[in-house]
C-alpha cells in the first residue's frame, strides 16, 4: 500500500511538471497575438460662414487632427455651405490653403443646393472642391456613420 501510495505522488507530481512545463513552452513558442486595428478616427467640420477667420481656424483645426493622429489614421472633411461656400471659390482669401488641405488629404464638398441659390457653378469653384446635393444632409449622414462633428 506505501508503494501505491508513493506512486501516486510521484505521478501527480511528475504530470503537473509535464502539465507546466508544456504550457509555459505554449505561452514562449506560441506567436505573438496580433495588436487590434486601431480604428481610423473620422471628423467633419462645417462651415457656414463667409469669414477668412473662420476658414483659416477650421484648416488649422483639419491639420492639427492630422498632425495628432496621423493622416492615414483619420478621415477629416469640410462641409460648406450658405455663406461658407464663397471660400471655396477660385478667388477666395484662403485658396491656396483650401488646396493645401486638399493635397493633404483632408476631403471639402460645397453644397449643390447653395451654389445653386449663389448662381454659382463648378467652374467657379476650386479644382479640388467636392459636391454634394446638400450640405446639410451630409453632415448628418457623417454624424450616423460615427463622424465626430465640429463646427468652429
Amino acid at each position: 500500500m506505501k508503494y501505491i501510495r508513493q506512486f501516486q505522488v510521484l505521478a501527480t507530481a511528475f504530470a503537473l511538471t509535464l502539465s507546466f512545463a508544456s504550457g509555459s513552452a505554449r505561452a514562449v513558442d506560441a506567436p505573438a497575438a496580433p495588436q487590434a486595428a486601431v480604428e481610423k478616427q473620422k471628423v467633419v467640420f462645417q462651415v457656414s460662414a463667409d469669414d477668412p477667420k473662420i476658414w483659416n481656424l477650421t484648416l488649422n483645426n483639419a491639420k492639427n487632427v492630422q498632425q495628432e493622429l496621423g493622416a492615414q489614421n483619420v478621415d477629416v472633411e469640410i462641409v460648406a455651405y450658405g455663406p461658407g461656400i464663397g471660400m471655396l471659390k477660385s478667388d477666395s482669401a484662403v485658396a491656396s490653403r483650401v488646396d493645401q488641405a486638399t493635397g493633404d488629404g483632408v476631403t471639402i464638398v460645397a453644397c449643390e443646393n447653395t451654389m445653386a441659390a449663389m448662381k454659382l457653378t463648378k467652374a467657379d469653384m476650386l479644382a479640388a472642391t467636392g459636391y454634394v446635393r446638400a450640405g446639410v444632409i451630409e453632415l448628418m449622414k457623417k454624424q450616423k456613420e460615427g463622424y465626430a462633428y465640429i463646427r468652429p
